[in-house]
């Protein structure tokens, strides 16, 4: 291959200049990569970004690249070349990069934390029983399973639409249909995610932003706060009461609106988490009847466990939010497949709302993560359509029966206080404020020290002085646990 002549450009128009350039530049490069691989890359990168007029970096590039390679008959010598800089440093040293200061206000959820901490020791080999995650300890239905795997099979491995596929969205709003009275168009208001908590986000980041305020009820999840300071918008705590069951009352909510006008979003968590307290559709009416005052108030409603409800009267059933009276229209219903399916790890949740408030998230999403993974779609399928009633059912039963032992055992302990015990979700949020003088933290630290038993401070949720227990899991794990922290809290050592 010959090279092409360089010539001056004087005289040329600027266009002409730049053609010329690029070609001098395109031919050096070319010739440098394939002979040279990463030395000709690195030769490249060495002479960019100098100052130097484009037709002068490949005159440069030329000569080097001349220097380098010489042909004598079919036979190619290469000189050695001078070893590069490295492109990556090796170096220890702490980086002086400055981060985005909304990152130093976000707190790291403890639930995670102690998590962390838990699969440590287990990793040391230090037996630690676990009562700190929200996970089912029951596997997924296994028409679900088998969905999966014949997704496999059947290579349905693509990416899907950011949406999510169309089988899923219409087996999502035939069931809210179904089973909740709302009617939402699947190719328009429904967005499936990475899980609920990518959906929460992305509902609070679709609504509020600097400026705007967010009433958030205490005891909380601990991710929403930290989901709306990651927006910029101000996190507002609504404090409930133990003898109200931590439920919101209206009462409560209209004064927290009168006194902030720059309330945006209401994030309603039911069943809830910490707590597993379940607002009644009685109770959801009064609140719907405190926000007609107030319509650029929007609604985001967590209903990640409302399968997971305990009470057997007509009354005490799980009813959407947004199905309440002149609430369609400004709530975003969030919901998913773990807890109810026990599909965790498959990270499949979803989004429901009016279709501006819909776009506003699926923008949102096709920059973050695009879609979710097209073989948990296919398990969300089938978690719809083809397990039965019963099945859910007896779980649910199950569950009920890991409550009421728990709840037994707690208010047999000495200065454990439960005023209202749970009816959804699988989670307990006892008093043990007569405890560390309640320091709820240190308490679950010398727990895990002395006991191998993990619980979270309900600090972490808003609510110090308490502890939250998960009961999904096993009856023999939760005997044990119950059984270590009545021995702890027996021991005179605090």
């Amino acid at each position: 291959m010959t090279r092409p002549t360089m010539r001056r450009t004087a005289g040329r128009s600027p266009a002409a200049s730049m053609r010329v350039a690029a070609l001098l530049s395109l031919y050096c490069c070319c010739r440098a990569f394939l002979l040279l691989g990463a030395g000709g890359r690195a030769y490249a990168f060495s002479i960019g970004g100098t100052g130097r007029s484009s037709i002068d970096n490949a005159l440069i590039f030329a000569r080097r690249a001349n220097n380098i390679f010489h042909h004598h008959g079919r036979r190619r010598v290469v000189r050695p070349a001078p070893a590069p800089a490295p492109l990556f440093s090796s170096t220890t040293e702490e980086s002086e990069i400055a981060l985005n200061p909304i990152v130093s206000n976000v707190k790291i959820s403890k639930t995670v934390e102690i998590f962390s901490l838990v699969k440590q020791m287990e990793a040391d080999g230090i037996d630690v029983t676990s009562l700190c995650v929200g996970e089912p300890d029951f596997p997924p239905p296994q028409a679900v399973l088998d969905a999966a795997s014949r997704a496999i099979s059947d290579c349905d491995t693509r990416y899907t639409a950011v949406t999510g596929t169309a089988a899923l969205r219409q087996a999502i709003a035939d069931d809210l249909n179904r089973r909740k009275g709302l009617t939402y168009d699947p190719q328009t208001e429904v967005v499936v995610g990475n899980g609920a908590k990518q959906c929460v986000y992305q509902g609070v980041l679709a609504t509020c932003g600097p400026l705007d305020s967010v009433v958030i009820p205490a005891p909380y999840w601990p991710s929403y706060p930290e989901m709306v300071s990651l927006t910029g918008a101000t996190p507002i705590i609504l404090e409930t009461k133990e003898e109200d069951g931590y439920l919101v009352t209206p009462e409560a909510l209209r004064e927290v609106l009168e006194e902030n006008d720059d309330v945006k979003l209401l994030i309603l968590c039911n069943p809830s988490n910490p707590t597993g307290g379940v607002h009644t559709e009685k109770r959801l009416r009064e609140l719907a009847d405190v926000l007609d005052e107030y319509p650029n108030v929007a609604v985001l409603a967590d209903e990640i466990y409302e399968r997971l409800v305990y009470n057997d009267e007509p009354e005490g059933r799980h009813v959407s939010f947004a199905s309440m009276p002149n609430m369609f229209h400004r709530t975003m219903t969030v919901n998913g497949f773990s807890k109810a399916y026990a599909m965790t790890g498959m990270r499949l949740g979803y989004l429901a709302a009016p279709a501006r408030l819909a776009k506003a998230t699926t923008t949102i999403q096709s920059q973050l993560t695009s879609c979710a993974g097209s073989i948990s779609q296919a398990a969300g399928v089938a978690a719809l359509e083809d397990v039965a009633e019963e099945e859910l059912e007896a779980n649910v039963s199950i569950m009920r029966g890991k409550r009421d032992y728990v709840v037994d055992r707690l208010r047999s302990m000495p200065n454990v206080n439960l005023v209202v015990p749970p009816t959804g979700a699988f989670y307990v949020l006892p008093d043990v404020s007569a405890y560390y003088d309640g320091d709820d933290v240190a308490l679950c630290l010398d727990l895990l020290k002395s006991k191998r038993l993990a619980l979270v401070p309900g600090s972490s949720f808003g609510a110090p002085g308490t502890v939250r227990i998960s009961y999904a899991t096993s009856m023999e794990e939760l005997e044990l646990a119950m059984n270590k922290l009545e021995e702890f809290l027996a021991e005179d050592n605090f």
